[in-house]
Order: structure tokens, then C-alpha cells, then sequence
């Protein structure tokens, strides 16, 4: 069969030949051990934190060799994509500060020599290496339509298997030049699928970076590799664009382990040495059955990486919880360096785990708890109110308004030789001093403290003088305690508690209360200071 003469009635626009394109595409000239990697997200609106976590580990590998790292779109799946995506992938990726050496900006220009990086705009390349393999026998048109119903089409498929192998041929694989012909003088649309060379009994093997030697069934399936637009699904355009682009290592889910033999039979057919895989095994949850399974955005926030923004988390603390998620070595390494920036932390290829991590946002707060922790109160005022004016607008007013006061709130419990660590997001802040904006409620009281409290207020009311330390302000709530009967001496009160109507604790309680509404703050005498005493001795008037 004259497989050129077929090509060229499928792709009679495609005079380039592959051998101009990869003059085009010189290979790179890196020095031992520099690492080429790349993040390849298609534009669907959102990163999902499991691509993000592939993304990392690439820019890692990348950053602690010298080596390249490129950001590729990957829009060839129309279906997918949303208006503005691309604007929401620069917009997550530059707040996390992930820098790139080559890519496009939104503005159609390519920073590198290994342009377009965006695939829609690769197409022509695409179609001249699938016009080779058609040259050499080793693609071929598939012409069978959507339309037709898939029984149809399955039943054709079945009746080309052969009775000694597992092989799936398509029924279009041996058209000849004149069936083709007919169909495309008939303006009928075709796809071009990879004519497997394998019968279903051969075996495949792999080398995965973090999990070693893997070997699998090799693909015995005629798959597309050009669909009837003209568009590449991932795996033509992935062998193409990572051979071209001289990608050293291709960071990916473990989920595409299963694919990766159809892969490999592809970049055999193109003639292209295979790339180096580095499978990381996929982030998951604890489900509510109590059953391991993928983090997803369809029931975990946590899965789109704007849901870190909005909530005004740190991207410090999200960038050292996934290295802690990456390599366990980290937590120490943070431990022993408490003053060094994230980024001077280095891993390798054989320190990535290959067991699936388990997402913990319990985790993630604590390891953000401990940033915060360390800011100055002008530090955090800063962060807080870049959060509001993009999140809460009247928020970011108050803040604007009441600078000098809002800083001086954070700032309680904050430098001290050991801080509160309470806060682990912006967005959480207003609730947490909610008492500092506005008059609390009283709901904390039980019912059979209420006439308590009162009493005991009457008394401190009538007492109280704003305090000049937090000694005198302790001093004057154990004065006013003693003198209605509570215990001023713990001991006493543990062995005789019916003998007294509380102790100072509760009497402290009792002051908390009624200036904050809550049973416990940070320590009451900052809040104090902070509040004012016009504003104190307003809210100490208040009854239940």
C-alpha cells in the first residue's frame, strides 16, 4: 500500500518535514545533572492542589539544579476550557511567587527559544509528525462518526480481533487508498489513530523515578492520536511537545502509570527517546466512611487553590506544608532552621515519598499558626489588610480607618518571648477580635452564674480604676472577689468549695465576660490597654 500517497491526500497543506521542525528546536545544551521540568496545566479556571503539588516538585528539582522550568498551556481540550483561565493560572501561580524561565505571557509572547507554549497554537506541528506516521504505515484515518451508535462501531471492532491475541483493530486500519479517497471526496471527517504493532501478550517495562522498574501490559489498542478537528489529545501532544522542548523529567500523577505503556508504544513509533517519569503518588483525604480516596474541588474547598487565598492563608504556609507532605525530611530541617527562608531547604529525585499523602488542613493550621506566631503586629496589620481590600472591602475600610488601633490589638500576646499562636488565616482575624469592633454579648454566661455576675459587677464597677499594670488590674478583681465571699486562696477553696460562692478564677471569668464575651482571650489586661478606658468602663455597666 502507498501509505505517502495517503498522507498526502489527508495533509495536503503539511509540506514541513520533521527534520525542519527539530532545526527549529535545537536540543539543549545542559550540564550534568540540570533538570529540564515543566508545568503543563490546561486552562479550566482553577489549579487543583494536586496539580499544584506536581507543579512543586518540578520547580524544586528545577530550582536546586540550575536547570529549566517552563510553564506550557495545555488548551488543546476545548471543552474544558473556561474564558479568562489563563488569567486565573498566572494569578495563582505569580501570588506563590513560582517563576518560570520560559512560557508566554497573556499578551501572546514567548519568553524561550522552544515556543508556542501554548498548544492550540501547535497544531501545524502536530499534523506534520502525524502525517509521517501515516507515511510509514504506522497511523492511519479513522473515519467512524460519533454518530454512529457505539454497539455499531464496537461490534466492527470485535469482529477485527484475531482469534490468538487480545489485539482491539479499528475497522478503518487497512482502508485503502481508494476507500480513503472516497470518504474525503465525500467531506467526511477523520481522526489519525497509531496502528499498534502488539497482539495483547507482550509485556512493557518502565523506569518510574520514585518508584523503580514497573512493568505492565503493553498497549495493544488503536488509539487516537489526532482527533477529527485536527487536535491532539495529551499523549501525541505530551510525546511531541516534551521531546521538542527537551523536557528531562515529566512530574506527573500516578495515575497516568496505567497509560504510560500506550505512551511508550508512541514514542517508539515517532522514534523519539522516551522521556523520564517521575510519578508522585496522588494527594488524598479521609473520606467520611472512613475510606482513603482523592482529594477533589467536587467535595473538598481545599482542592482549588483559590480557596488558600480567599481564606487568606499565608502562601508560606502553603508552600512549607507541601514540602512537609513532599519530604518528611522537612519538618526537622524547619526545626533546626527556624530563621531560613523555605527556599534554601534542598531535595532531591529519592527524597519525594511514594506513599499517598494524606491532606491535613489540621496541619496545615498549625504549621501557619507557627509563621504568624513570628510577625510583628505591623507584619500581620500589612497581610490583613491586603486580604480585605481584595476579600472584605468594608473590612479593609474599618482597617484603614483604625490603623493605629488595629495594629495595637494584633500586637497583644504577640511579641512576647512566647507568643499566642491562635491565628492561622486573614480571613478568621475579625471573628477572632470580633469584641475589639463591637460590644459583646453576654451569651457565654449559664444561667446559674447570671445573678452571680451581676452582683460581682455592681461591686467591681463601683471599684474599678483603669489599671497601669496587669498586677493592679489582678489585684483589684481578688479585692472585690474577697470581700463577696469568693476564695482568694486556691487551697482553701479546693478543700472547702461550698464554703465560698467561687474563686478568683471565676471571678476573673466574670471581668473576661463582660469585656469580651468570651470565656477565654488572650490576656485581658492588653485588651484593656488597647480598649480604652471610656470604652471599659462602658462595657463593665453592662448587665444580663
Amino acid at each position: 500500500m502507498d501509505y505517502q500517497k495517503i498522507a498526502d491526500l489527508l495533509f495536503p497543506e503539511v509540506t514541513t518535514t520533521t527534520e525542519e521542525i527539530f532545526a527549529k528546536y535545537p536540543k539543549r545544551n545542559l550540564k550534568e545533572g540540570q533538570v529540564v521540568s515543566r508545568f503543563a496545566p490546561s486552562p479550566t479556571g482553577f489549579i487543583h492542589i494536586g496539580n499544584f503539588f506536581q507543579m512543586f516538585i518540578s520547580y524544586n528539582l528545577t530550582r536546586v539544579s540550575d536547570g529549566v522550568f517552563f510553564l506550557r498551556i495545555e488548551d488543546t481540550d476545548s471543552k474544558r476550557e473556561k474564558e479568562q483561565a489563563k488569567e486565573v493560572v498566572f494569578e495563582i501561580l505569580n501570588k506563590f511567587g513560582i517563576k518560570f524561565d520560559e512560557f508566554q505571557t497573556l499578551d501572546g509572547k514567548d519568553i524561550g527559544e522552544y515556543g508556542p507554549y501554548v498548544q492550540s497554537q501547535r497544531v501545524d506541528i502536530y499534523k506534520i509528525f502525524a502525517k509521517k506516521l501515516v507515511a510509514e504505515g504506522k497511523a492511519f484515518p479513522c473515519f467512524c462518526k460519533k454518530t454512529e451508535g457505539k454497539e455499531d462501531v464496537l461490534k466492527l471492532r470485535e469482529n477485527k480481533f484475531h482469534e490468538d491475541d487480545e489485539k482491539e483493530y479499528d475497522p478503518c486500519r487497512d482502508l485503502s487508498y481508494e476507500e480513503v479517497k472516497k470518504h474525503i471526496d465525500n467531506g467526511e471527517k477523520f481522526a489519525i489513530r497509531l496502528k499498534t504493532k502488539n497482539t495483547g501478550k507482550e509485556r512493557v517495562k518502565f523506569y518510574d523515578l520514585i518508584k523503580g522498574e514497573i512493568e505492565a501490559k503493553a498497549n495493544a489498542k488503536d488509539f487516537v492520536i489526532l482527533k477529527n478537528d485536527g487536535i491532539p489529545p495529551y499523549a501525541f501532544a505530551h510525546a511531541i511537545d516534551d521531546t521538542l522542548m527537551g523536557t528531562t523529567i515529566v512530574v506527573r500523577g500516578e495515575d497516568y502509570i496505567g497509560s504510560t505503556p500506550m505512551h511508550i508504544e508512541l514514542f517508539d513509533a515517532l522514534g523519539f527517546k522516551p522521556t523520564t517519569y517521575c510519578h508522585n503518588p496522588l494527594i488524598c483525604k479521609i473520606g467520611e466512611n472512613g475510606n482513603k480516596r482523592k482529594i477533589s474541588k467536587r467535595y473538598d474547598p481545599e482542592a482549588d487553590m483559590r480557596f488558600y487565598f480567599e481564606k487568606g492563608y499565608l502562601t508560606r504556609s502553603v508552600l512549607e506544608y507541601l514540602l512537609n507532605i513532599i519530604n518528611s525530611g522537612f519538618e526537622m530541617w524547619r526545626a533546626n532552621n527556624p530563621d531560613k527562608d523555605w527556599s534554601e531547604f534542598k531535595f532531591g529525585i529519592n527524597d519525594i515519598t511514594a506513599v499517598g499523602p494524606i491532606f491535613d488542613l489540621v496541619k496545615l493550621n498549625d504549621i501557619s499558626k507557627n509563621i504568624i506566631g513570628t510577625m510583628s503586629a505591623t507584619q500581620l496589620y500589612d497581610l490583613w489588610l491586603a486580604w480585605a481590600e481584595e476579600f472584605n472591602k468594608p473590612l479593609a475600610k474599618v482597617l484603614k480607618e483604625k490603623k493605629d488601633f488595629s495594629t495595637a490589638m494584633l500586637n497583644i500576646d504577640r511579641e512576647t518571648p512566647k507568643p499566642r499562636k491562635d491565628i492561622f488565616n486573614m480571613s478568621m482575624i475579625e471573628e477572632y477580635f470580633s469584641y475589639m469592633f463591637k460590644k459583646p454579648t453576654l451569651n457565654e454566661l449559664s444561667e446559674e452564674d447570671k445573678e452571680k455576675f451581676n452582683e460581682f459587677m455592681d461591686e467591681y464597677q463601683k471599684a474599678f480604676v483603669f489599671p497601669n499594670s496587669n498586677e493592679e488590674w489582678f489585684n483589684l478583681v481578688k479585692e472585690v472577689a474577697g470581700k463577696l465571699g469568693y476564695a482568694t486562696d486556691n487551697k482553701a477553696y479546693k478543700a472547702n468549695p461550698e464554703a465560698f460562692k467561687g474563686n478568683v478564677a471565676k471571678a476573673c471569668e466574670f471581668v473576661r465576660i463582660a469585656i469580651t464575651g468570651r470565656k477565654n482571650s488572650p490576656t485581658l489586661y492588653e485588651i484593656i490597654k488597647v480598649l480604652g478606658e471610656k470604652e471599659i468602663k462602658d462595657r463593665l455597666s453592662v448587665r444580663v
